[in-house]
């Protein structure tokens, strides 16, 4: 919200002397955020100029620029006119224009601009005429400023724009304007009543209501007002869509008659475009007010107006020429015919558009439910000024004051004659009455706030209070519907007696706290990956069908055991991830498309995993504890979320230079991880070959507990997932379940007695067919090598002429250990025959001669 100072000081005493940064200062005292100070950009001479004479000449680059002589007084120093080349082609000689000459400084994105004398086209422009955009009054820049139609019926302002005067001033250049963030639970700031009442609240400057002097001047409805009605067949959450809806009359308005230049210069420094005197007007009392207004063409309605849902099926083409669908929860402004007019608090229809033939005005001012405007405009996507205010909630008695405020702006300057009937229908409920403990701010806050200044600070924002004893009964003002709880009181008082005022303590933590065991588990997996040369990342949890079809997997069955978010980030991934692969690559593809050749990423994160149908949560106002079992209902539709971990690696394992070649990372450096990890958390993993998307069927395994518990897979991607999410050819990597992996790992400390008696080693070579994999023949060794075996480890396989087509050789090192003797030749030689024997029946092995 853009608040222009000398706007704010009609609604409080802000000192003469205070600037921008002041007022900022006082209203970040408050909570308010500072987004910006605006104005005071342009310096130098900034004069008005008269067009004398204004030569065409055409370019050959296919421009017509124009040499024009202007005459800018006694600024130039000489008082001869001044030779300017300008681009634009909407002024006429006799125009008065604003003209920065040389040594002046334009505010432009990219910094300051000086303005010098420059040679151009053939000539030597000395200074500019200057656009909207060019002096930061706005955003037009297809035409100079043209100060003869700027300030047309503004005789004291144009009696002041003669050549050479200072046009800082008359164009407003040099007032400020500060820009405040306003808070979902702050709508009344996006006004400057708001804005004014907050820095009251900070500095005890006078504060002066406008709504009061314009509610006392607003008529009362009357029977012979605008017909109306308000009705809600479908009201969300119990409260009805339109709870207040008045209507004001004004007859004869010449809407081509040129809005005052305070009231445009006002809307450009507020942000807003002007636009013509009926919507300049509705934008000055929105902004001035809070309060959103909508203008009709009388002479477009068809009998009376009213306020009802949509009926499935209509439609209606808005202001932005957009034929939309109307959805049953939308809330309308109908005419006489029952058809569609308006989407209220959103945006107007075009059947009853104000246009260069309207006379006759009809003002709507109308109080409408947060929860259905917010809903429409993001249903419909427009953001509009109207919706924002609306979705953060407009003062309910409001709306007369604002249509008797355009009322008699229309008939000033439009030339207007206001119907003395009047609608005021509905009865918005009162706020509600907040009880609270007296000391309860004290309390919550931790400093102690005495009584008198409690109820102070309450009566000050506008509440009444009632103490009885040491319990305040609270009724909020009209224009704080965020004030529902004792809590929000409590932030109030906090914030109004001074934040800063609150010590600075840091807490002690209690004793016997740490970190839970499953954090333990993801510190230890996390130190030792990124210990291996891993790089942690997170990836947004989104994807989209072409994703799960480009890697392979069954997208009907993904997307049936995932949910689709109702108001994707994007439309083109609208689901819950179900595995981190499917996002993990992403930030591999990224990474190689900015230039990097070797890349070893990791990620945990949460998945989405139904087990069945998605169930619907409940949906409930904010603000209020939910009652306990529907606490329980919205706990059991949130889907199952299991924590993975991910990994990808593409491109070289190990880095070349002077000491060697590289080496491509491969299946092998995945398994290594894995063993690494269950190492660490001292829990037995096996490692099986199999065969799943989108891991490559001859370079994917199966991660497993000793138990036979899947954890997950790991593996080279496949050639054609590859090939379609453009990464690294023989990109490997794997995800496990990291929940399963943290209940597998022990909560205690396994420790065993060293072994003081030496170990025996022996080598067996088996040759077995190609498809049986090593692991298999490994745990067969374990099972027929019985207690004494230490270790088994694979250590070399060949394949070749020696073996025979179709078959390997897998060479295996046995470590066997007696804890309480040296273990003799013939033990050893006879627990290693075993070993061999139970790989032969199981697999077929023979010892290789």
């Amino acid at each position: 919200m853009r608040v222009p100072l000398d706007w704010l000081r009609e609604y409080v005493a802000v000192p003469p002397d205070a600037t921008g940064v002041d007022v900022a200062a006082a209203l970040v005292a408050v909570g308010l955020e500072e987004e910006g100070l605006h104005g005071g950009g342009v310096t130098g001479p900034l004069v008005v100029g008269r067009v004398l004479s204004l030569v065409k000449e055409p370019q050959k680059n296919g421009r017509t620029i124009n040499w024009c002589q202007v005459d800018v007084g006694d600024a130039n120093g000489t008082g001869e006119p001044q030779g300017i080349v300008c681009g634009a082609h909407n002024f006429v000689e006799g125009d008065l224009v604003p003209v920065i000459l040389p040594g002046g400084v334009l505010p432009t994105p990219q910094g300051p601009l000086a303005v010098s004398a420059r040679k151009t086209y053939g000539h030597v422009s000395a200074g500019m005429i200057c656009s909207e955009r060019e002096l930061g009054l706005g955003d037009d820049h297809d035409g100079i400023i043209v100060l003869t139609r700027r300030f047309a019926g503004d005789d004291e302002t144009l009696a002041r724009c003669v050549p050479g005067a200072d046009a800082i001033a008359i164009l407003g250049l040099d007032r400020e304007t500060v820009e405040v963030n306003v808070t979902p639970d702050r709508g009344y700031c996006f006004s400057v009543r708001g804005v004014a009442r907050e820095y009251g609240h900070a500095t005890g400057a006078a504060f002066t209501d406008p709504a009061l002097a314009l509610a006392a001047a607003a008529p009362a409805g009357t029977a012979d007002g605008f017909p109306v009605t308000l009705s809600d067949d479908a009201p969300i959450r119990g409260r009805v869509g339109c709870d207040r809806y008045v209507t004001r009359v004004v007859r004869g308005v010449d809407v081509a008659a040129p809005s005052p230049a305070w009231l445009t210069a006002r809307l450009v420094e507020a942000g807003m475009r002007p636009i013509s005197l009926a919507v300049d007007v509705t934008n000055y009392v929105m902004l001035g007010l809070g309060q959103p207004l909508h203008a009709f063409d009388l002479d477009r309605l068809h009998g009376a107006v009213g306020v009802r849902r949509a009926r499935r099926g209509e439609t209606l083409r808005t202001l932005d020429d957009v034929e939309r669908t109307l959805d049953p929860e939308d809330l309308l402004i109908v005419d006489g015919r029952d058809v569609p007019i308006n989407i209220a608090g959103v945006m107007g229809g075009e059947s009853t558009e104000i246009g260069p033939t309207t006379t006759n005005v009809l003002i709507e001012a109308a109080h409408f439910d947060a929860v259905s405007i917010a809903r429409s405009a993001r249903r419909h996507r427009l953001p509009s000024e109207a919706s924002r205010r609306f979705e953060r909630g407009v003062d309910t008695a409001l709306a007369p004051a604002a249509a008797q405020l355009a009322v008699d702006l229309l008939v000033r300057y439009g030339g207007g004659t206001a119907d003395a009937g009047v609608t005021d229908l509905g009865t918005p409920a009162a706020p509600e009455p907040i009880t609270m403990a007296l000391g309860f701010p004290s309390r919550i806050v931790g400093i102690e706030y005495p009584a008198e200044r409690v109820t102070g600070i309450l009566e000050q924002i506008g509440c009444r209070v009632r103490a009885d004893g040491d319990v305040l009964t609270v009724e909020p003002p009209t224009w704080r519907p965020d004030l529902t709880t004792a809590e929000d009181l409590v932030e109030e008082v906090a914030r109004i007696h001074g934040y800063e005022r609150i010590p600075s303590v840091l807490p002690t933590p209690p004793g016997g706290a740490g970190l839970t065991h499953a954090q333990r588990v993801r510190r230890v997996v996390g130190d030792l990956l990124a210990a291996q040369g891993l790089s942690e990342v997170w990836s947004d949890p989104f994807v989209g069908a072409d994703r799960l079809a480009a890697l392979g997997l069954d997208v009907d069955a993904e997307t049936a055991r995932t949910v689709r978010i109702a108001n994707p980030l994007s439309d083109e991934e609208p689901f819950m991830r179900t595995s981190l692969v499917a996002t993990l690559v992403e930030a591999v593809r990224r990474n190689v498309s900015r230039g990097a050749k070797d890349v070893a990423l990791f990620e945990e994160g949460l998945v989405t995993a139904l087990a069945g149908p998605q169930q619907v949560a409940p949906t409930v106002d904010v603000g209020l504890r939910p009652a306990d079992d529907v606490l329980a209902t919205i706990r059991a539709a949130v889907p199952p979320q299991p924590r993975h971990l991910a990994m990808l690696l593409a491109g070289d394992r190990d880095r070349a230079g002077w000491w060697g070649s590289g080496r491509r990372a491969d299946v092998a450096d995945v398994v290594e991880l894995v063993d690494a990890l269950g190492q660490a958390l001292a829990v037995d993993l096996v490692v099986t070959a199999d065969a799943v998307m989108p891991w490559h069927p001859g370079r994917c395994a199966r991660v497993a507990l000793a138990d036979g518990t899947a954890l997950g897979h790991v593996g080279e991607l496949h050639p054609k997932v590859v090939a379609a999410l453009g990464l690294p050819a023989r990109t490997v990597g794997g995800e496990l379940d990291l929940d399963v992996l943290t209940a597998a790992a022990d909560h205690t400390v396994r420790a065993t007695t060293l072994a003081t008696y030496p170990m025996a080693q022996s080598d067996v070579a088996l040759v077995v067919d190609r498809a049986v994999p090593a692991a298999a023949v490994r745990e067969a060794l374990v099972s027929g090598g019985g207690e004494l075996l230490e270790s088994v480890q694979l250590f070399d396989v060949y394949e070749g002429d020696q073996v025979g087509d179709g078959r390997r050789s897998l060479a295996y090192r046995l470590t066997f250990r007696s804890r309480e003797r040296t273990l003799t030749t013939e033990e050893v030689s006879r627990l290693r025959d075993g070993a061999v024997a139970a790989a032969g029946a199981a697999h077929g092995a023979v010892q290789r001669a």
